[in-house]
């Protein structure tokens, strides 16, 4: 990442002021597969009787990015982080999906503004209230 958006950009990782809290008031506590990196306040200082702990995404700042094991230590549901717990996913979970909306890959249902509007007539099988 570049000075430039390090500074003026939030959505593409770090600010510069993440980067300085961090490095002053942060301890590494361990990384996912997409490199996000978390961390927690190394003085052990608590908010509303939590120890604060947060995430420095690699790429875009996207909250769907961080996987079901983190999310849990991340808000306090897990008291270990799954780097010292041996977390195993479990079969029924999905790999990550990235967030589509308001992006050109989005889904644009039949009808959309952005697919020419057109709606297809009704089938005959509903009609229309009309007051009497």
């Amino acid at each position: 990442m570049t000075l430039l958006q390090e500074v003026f950009t939030w959505w593409n990782g770090q600010t510069m002021g993440t980067r300085f809290y961090t490095w002053r008031k942060g301890r590494l506590v361990g990384t996912d597969a997409q490199d996000n990196r978390y961390f927690e306040a190394k003085d052990g200082t608590a908010i509303d009787g939590y120890v604060r702990r947060w995430v420095i995404y690699n790429g875009l700042a996207e909250a769907s990015r961080v996987p079901p094991e983190w999310h849990g230590w991340l808000h306090h549901t897990v008291d270990v982080p799954p780097t010292e717990d041996g977390y195993v996913a479990h079969e029924w979970e999905k790999p990550h999906v990235p967030n589509l909306t308001g992006t050109s890959r989005a889904w644009r249902p039949q009808g959309s503004l952005h697919k020419g509007g057109h709606r297809p007539g009704a089938t005959g099988d509903y009609q229309a209230w009309r007051p009497e």
